[in-house]
């Protein structure tokens, strides 16, 4: 297993499924890998299906209707079963095929899109699962690395002159608009790249949790390469 992993309080390693979704979070740890090396030609499903805008969600059945190798194929099983092993557990999975996500880009102090680093919140106790089976990866950097935004005094600064409500009301605006969820690595950050193949699950802001929600961020993608993301 890599050292990056499994050397890292944050992470914790899991070999099984059931062990991703049954072990609790503590301490510092918010992010748990399922660890897997695997088979089969995931570029050969990304050459074969079509991308419609930045971002296409692909169906099990677009999948089963693919002409694929044996190569190919043993690819399409493990997304398949991923698929349907969240979908048990009782989750949502997206498989999305993307280009690019859209930049936010109207404030030059703050940005609130995904290529920044952020927690995702819920009213309701979840988690976020993801995996990427092919593309760049995305990264997580531990909270003793990270300050949000909000906090930042010149940026406060600027979201308060932004803001023309009353002061009282100054943290609901910053929750409506995301911006304190997003976060400013320290100049000493050192990030976890997720790598392709591993199967994650990272703890989300809900009213349940007990660790603090995982700081993240989708990559910058490789030139002229589609992500192929599986994502809940």
């Amino acid at each position: 297993m890599s050292n990056t992993f499994s050397d890292n309080s944050q992470i914790g390693l899991v070999s099984t499924f059931s062990e991703l979704i049954n072990t609790d979070f503590k301490g510092e740890m918010n992010a748990l890998c399922w660890h897997r090396k695997l088979d089969g030609d995931f570029n050969e499903i990304v050459a074969q299906l079509s991308l419609e805008d930045n971002i296409t969600e692909v169906c099990p059945e677009d999948l089963i209707a693919l002409q694929l190798s044996e190569k190919g194929n043993i690819a399409r099983e493990i997304i398949l079963n991923d698929l349907q092993l969240l979908a048990d557990f009782g989750a949502s999975p997206s498989l999305n095929l993307l280009k690019c996500y859209e930049r936010d880009d109207e404030f030059d102090f703050i940005s609130t899109d995904v290529y920044s680093f952020h927690v995702d919140r819920s009213p309701i106790a979840t988690d976020t699962f993801l995996c990427t089976y092919h593309g760049a990866a995305s990264d997580i950097v531990s909270n003793s690395e990270a300050e949000q935004k909000v906090l930042i005094p010149e940026i406060r600064a600027k979201l308060k002159e932004l803001h023309d409500g009353p002061a009282e009301e100054f943290e609901d605006f910053l929750k409506e608009n995301y911006f304190d969820l997003h976060y400013q690595l320290n100049t000493d950050a050192k990030p976890v790249n997720l790598g392709l193949g591993h199967l994650w699950r990272l703890a989300v802001d809900h009213p349940k949790q007990e660790v603090l929600p995982c700081i993240h961020r989708a990559p910058v993608e490789n030139e002229g390469e589609y992500r192929l993301l599986l994502i809940c």
